[in-house]
């Protein structure tokens, strides 16, 4: 069976998973995600990509980013992961693939869905009961999207700008959302949509989307298609 393409939109915000092979990890040491994190700056810029959130786990990594390009994500994450998967080669003396498959990656609905992508992604360690607060982990955005923590690696989009008139209302205003625990539906719908490659927001959105392309943004329904009398 054919692979679907993906659905990557210029100028659209896209969440990104991309897992280690059979769920092993790919991060062994601190230098490890010091290194992903200055490619992932470097390619980022050359593929033209602009990077608002982040978390390195373990075994897995979270992007949520805006391609300049339709062909921008899939150029950064060829370049970052063969690079990183070298040095991983080299450094632990191993060799074969470091990455499961392609990554997955779903299209979000930037004044929908945007801000609620960002939380699910830096509240990761939180759920895996590595860290109480997302503040504490090291490898997440949520230092400088939460914290003002000084990135050269990332861009604000406009949605979080939105958020205050000035840095310092911004964070207050972005840390008030965490406080509260995403809906499990809203996370149930996060994961499908990137694991499946659709389309996350309004349903009148992926309708336009849909149409747009010509082609299934959302999940099918389960089971066999009726046979017509």
């Amino acid at each position: 069976m054919p692979r679907r393409p993906r659905i990557i939109l210029p100028e659209v915000p896209l969440h990104i998973i991309q897992r280690g092979n059979n769920r092993q990890a790919c991060f062994f040491a601190d230098e490890d995600y010091c290194f992903y994190l200055d490619w992932l700056q470097e390619y980022s810029r050359k593929s033209g990509c602009a990077i608002h959130a982040y978390v390195l786990m373990t075994n897995h990594v979270h992007l949520l980013l805006t391609p300049k390009r339709k062909e921008s994500a899939g150029n950064l994450m060829k370049l970052l992961g063969q690079r990183y998967v070298q040095y991983i080669n080299r450094t632990y003396k191993r060799s074969g693939t470091l990455w499961e498959g392609r990554f997955r990656s779903s299209v979000i609905q930037q004044d929908t869905y945007l801000l609620t992508c960002q939380r699910y992604i830096e509240m990761n360690p939180v759920r895996a009961g590595m860290v109480k607060h997302p503040g504490d982990y090291r490898w997440s955005s949520y230092g400088v999207n939460g914290q003002g923590d000084p990135s050269k690696l990332l861009t604000q989009h406009r949605i979080y700008n939105d958020l205050g008139q000035n840095s310092k209302e911004r964070l207050s205003t972005y840390r008030e959302l965490f406080k509260h625990e995403l809906e499990p539906g809203e996370i149930d719908r996060i994961r499908k949509a990137t694991n499946g490659n659709f389309v996350l927001g309004t349903s009148r959105f992926q309708e336009e989307v849909g149409t747009m392309l010509d082609r299934r943004v959302i999940p099918g329904k389960a089971g066999r298609p009726r046979k017509k009398m």
